[in-house]
């Protein structure tokens, strides 16, 4: 894959037109684009539809976590729609994983199934005495990555911070989607863990989300071209660091 198909664009607005915007300016510059609660929450379905109607594969990111046969029977509808993408939370346990990895492929499409370990947003501190976790991040990370491999789940969502613990843990196929990026010249906003775009994927991130550095910037265009020359800079560092 090219820099480019390992871009995805987080659609992270409140309006069908703001969402088709975006897809238009920045279309050829990305290889996903991703509709999580906010957008699917206010526009429906009918805005993924239009997006993968365009010709742009669609990572829908709705984070199931309920009962085993809910998250199964929601993941056989998802993929049915034809999304490329979805996610489901880890902490539901090897039953839910393993019923959403069989609703997922009940569809015929086959879509990459992703779980959500530790979000982004959470540090350590809040891990240890929010949560109520003990240990590190990087422990809970790789356990969750581990039970969602075993339970046949294609790869997991996790900050930069941990791809390489993953990588040593779970292997070169498992994939990896990585939030929490920021290139050295966007702010860090909301995100605890973060790594800049060559720096994800150097350390070997099968996938970028990005999104208020592209989706704030005034030429969005140029900003998610920059980013998938820092990515295309990335990939260069893998390919010299495995020789």
């Amino acid at each position: 894959m090219q820099a480019k198909d390992r871009l995805i664009v987080a659609l992270d607005v409140d309006t069908r037109e703001e969402a088709i915007e975006i897809v238009r300016a920045v279309g050829d510059y990305c290889g996903l684009f991703k509709v999580g609660m906010q957008l699917h929450n206010n526009a429906g379905f009918s805005v993924t539809e239009e997006i993968m109607a365009m010709g742009y594969p669609v990572f829908l990111d709705l984070k199931f976590h309920d009962i085993p046969n809910t998250v199964g029977k929601a993941a056989s509808v998802v993929s049915r729609r034809g999304v490329k993408m979805f996610t489901v939370h880890a902490s539901g346990g090897a039953d839910m994983l393993c019923k959403a990895v069989q609703g997922a492929n009940s569809s015929g499409n086959s879509p990459v199934v992703l779980a959500v370990t530790v979000l982004t947003s959470v540090s350590q501190q809040v891990l240890n005495d929010e949560i109520g976790l003990a240990g590190p991040v990087e422990d809970h990370v790789v356990r969750f990555a581990r039970l969602a491999q075993q339970a046949g789940v294609t790869g997991v969502v996790a900050s930069p911070r941990e791809i390489e613990p993953i990588r040593q843990a779970c292997g070169n196929d498992f994939v990896i989607v990585t939030p929490g990026v920021r290139p050295v010249w966007a702010g860090g906003d909301d995100q605890a863990r973060v790594m800049t775009p060559a720096e994800a994927i150097a350390a070997g991130a099968s996938y970028l989300v990005v999104g208020r550095p592209i989706t704030a910037a005034p030429d969005q265009a140029a900003a998610a071209q920059r980013i998938v020359e820092e990515m295309a800079e990335g990939l260069a560092r893998r390919s010299h660091n495995r020789r």
